[in-house]
């Protein structure tokens, strides 16, 4: 049997997010850092894969999912990166197909499951299997939301060490300044 994860599985529709969200959407066939680097959706890829590594946060287990279109080793469909796991479908076998059957596995598992994707005929495809969908959307409001935290968190850093008082709201601020006389 199976080792099953107290995570929930997170499974990302890869090209789907990409280009059904303007920020990865405006990374295809952008240059990528490295001089040789001819993949158009590289940096796109980069991204997202960053991204759902910080919305995972221990969360999920992420897993993205990309058509590969013969572009992948069929000895490495597989690759791990920043605690995501990305799986490049084989030749002739699409990203649906893929996410239905780890969808199907996990389902086996009894695990939780979260797809993220915008694509009508996945989201019929999981819909018979208890899943919880999510579009690409909500998935970009959610890290804005966390890029909007990282700002916050670098800027209080750069401000040096928070005290206790630097969390209170103004109003227990303004009592705690009265009891200590101030």
């Amino acid at each position: 049997m199976a080792k099953r994860s107290h995570h929930e599985l997170l499974v990302v529709d890869g090209y789907n997010v990409i280009f059904g969200t303007p920020r990865y959407e405006a990374l295809i066939d952008e240059p990528g850092p490295r001089q040789l680097d001819h993949d158009p959706f590289d940096r796109a890829r980069e991204l997202l894969v960053s991204d759902v590594a910080a919305f995972a946060q221990g969360r999920y287990d992420p897993v993205v999912v990309f058509d590969a279109a013969g572009n992948v080793n069929p000895d490495h469909p597989e690759l791990r990166r920043a605690g995501v796991r990305m799986i490049f479908s084989p030749t002739g076998v699409t990203a649906d197909t893929v996410i239905e059957k780890l969808v199907t596995e996990c389902r086996h598992e009894m695990r939780e499951v979260t797809v993220v994707t915008s694509d009508n005929a996945i989201r019929a495809t999981v819909g018979g299997i208890p899943v919880t969908r999510i579009s690409s959307a909500m998935l970009a409001h959610e890290i804005d939301v966390l890029d909007e935290e990282r700002e916050v968190d670098v800027a209080d850093r750069s401000r040096g060490r928070l005290t206790v008082e630097d969390r209170l709201d103004p109003e227990t601020l303004a009592k705690l300044n009265k009891l200590l006389g101030r």
